[in-house]
């Protein structure tokens, strides 16, 4: 793999003199997608909490011919969020895609899970992104138009040890179809992505129980193996491209058929390798997808 820029499987200069915000571009997903959006010609605001992570991602952009600028926010506080889109306005011109990546979560059993806990979870998976969104339909997207990525996870059949984050991100989904019936008059698309089984840096935070069985579940995967950043960054990508002109209020589940898996079907034997798709060129997979 080169290392020297972004193997995007699109065109170049798909999205060049347009403007996307990324949250959570700190790390994982989001650092990927908006090195990939960069690449093709994007400028991107990175958001996040950690200024320290944003300003490394920042310079990695900058080195690559980008122009990104950072913006330290918590996305649960409602006048901040008012704030930064007006700051993202003010130092770029427009608003053309917003991907509502950031969010976060911890490992454990629904009963012990605590009242602030599950707030705390539910805020930064599910009122963030609303504010996020509502903010960039308001103050830009409800007179130009515009496309919005929402995160969500593979909650389908319930998230064990996990019930707050995938109760926001079942939320997610709803509001990804309420927002695109509302807001399809002005020319806004709402999509969001489901990212199932994917070794994101996040997962080296788990506890080593969390860890086992995350491990154990890739032979679940109908795909036979765990899915990359670049792999939810182009799903991404193509959301917010033209190619998706007509898609709006879909989520697509990112997780190599993963929620398909049922008890009563065996998986046959895999003969081969499952392709896989890597064209981060700083990619760092987590020390347990390494063994």
């Amino acid at each position: 793999m080169s290392t020297n820029s972004y193997r995007s499987v699109f065109r170049p200069g798909l999205f060049a003199g347009q403007v996307a915000i990324v949250t959570g571009g700190g790390s994982g997903i989001g650092r990927c997608t908006a090195h990939e959006l960069a690449s093709l010609g994007a400028r991107v605001a990175i958001v996040g909490r950690d200024a320290e992570k944003l300003q490394k991602v920042r310079g990695e952009l900058l080195d690559g011919g980008a122009d990104a600028e950072i913006y330290a926010c918590d996305i649960r506080d409602e006048e901040g969020v008012r704030e930064l889109v007006a700051g993202v306005i003010k130092r770029f011109g427009r608003i053309d895609h917003l991907v509502n990546n950031a969010g976060g979560q911890y490992a454990t059993p629904l009963e012990r899970i605590s009242k602030n806990g599950w707030e705390a979870v539910i805020s930064a998976n599910l009122t963030g992104g609303f504010l996020m969104g509502r903010e960039c339909y308001l103050q830009w997207m409800q007179e130009h138009g515009g496309a919005i990525v929402n995160m969500a996870a593979d909650m389908w059949n319930g998230m064990p040890e996990m019930a707050h984050s995938g109760a926001a991100r079942a939320g997610m989904v709803n509001f990804t179809m309420t927002a695109a019936l509302e807001w399809g008059a002005a020319n806004v698309r709402v999509n969001a992505v489901a990212p199932g089984l994917v070794f994101s840096s996040g997962v080296d935070s788990y506890p080593p129980a969390i860890q086992e069985r995350l491990l154990r579940f890739k032979n679940d995967v109908p795909l036979g193996r765990t899915g990359t950043e670049a792999e939810v960054s182009a799903a991404i990508v193509f959301l917010l491209s033209e190619g998706a002109a007509y898609i709006s209020g879909a989520t697509i589940c990112i997780d190599g058929a993963f929620a398909m898996a049922t008890p009563n079907y065996t998986l046959p034997a895999r003969k081969t390798t499952s392709p896989v798709y890597d064209g981060f060129h700083l990619s760092t997979p987590p020390k347990l997808a390494r063994g």
